[in-house]
């Protein structure tokens, strides 16, 4: 680990955090939330909101995909993702859906702000029409084969690098 300058989990918890929250919105699939959770350590946000029926560790399925992960990104669960939306927009954060909507803006326009929030919704029925409705905007990632829609750890992943790369002020990072 030193040859590649990674944080150990001691270091990580200390370490300032990027200011993104991550909402999964009643996420099935354990191996994703187990993937978002190692992505979300790979970009070092400050936190995950698992709501509804999101899976929580500990659990072998998640913890499979998410390789530790789980003890160094903070989480908290919420019985539903409304909870989790009010906490948000009390602290003043831009809450972002990753859905496709006839409103939806493609992530390559976008330019962040932050502290920011990003909601990833259910891999059947996305994320909630009620928080969508309340929502400060809706990001969709661009397609261009025959399915129409990403895994949702893969759109974190990619949702995240984007704005990674966009992200101005380094400090933020730290």
């Amino acid at each position: 680990m030193d040859e590649l300058a990674r944080l150990d989990p001691l270091g990580f918890k200390q370490a300032n955090k990027w200011p993104v929250t991550l909402v999964l919105d009643n996420v099935r699939s354990l191996h994703n939330v187990g993937s978002v959770f190692r992505t979300a350590d790979a970009f070092r946000v400050e936190r995950l909101f698992l709501c509804g029926i999101t899976g929580t560790p500990p659990h072998k399925e998640l913890h499979k995909t998410a390789l530790g992960a789980t003890e160094t990104v903070n989480w908290q669960h919420f019985a539903d993702t409304q909870q989790a939306f009010d906490l948000l927009s009390s602290e003043g954060y831009k809450i972002y859906c990753i859905e496709q909507t006839k409103d939806s803006i493609p992530l390559q326009s976008i330019v962040p702000a932050f502290p920011l929030a990003l909601v990833f919704g259910n891999e059947v029925d996305g994320v909630s029409q009620s928080i969508i409705n309340q929502a400060d905007s809706c990001i969709e990632i661009p397609q261009f084969g025959s399915k129409h829609s990403f895994n949702i750890a893969v759109s974190a992943g990619i949702v995240l690098w984007d704005l990674w790369v966009k992200c101005k002020d380094t400090t933020l990072i730290g």
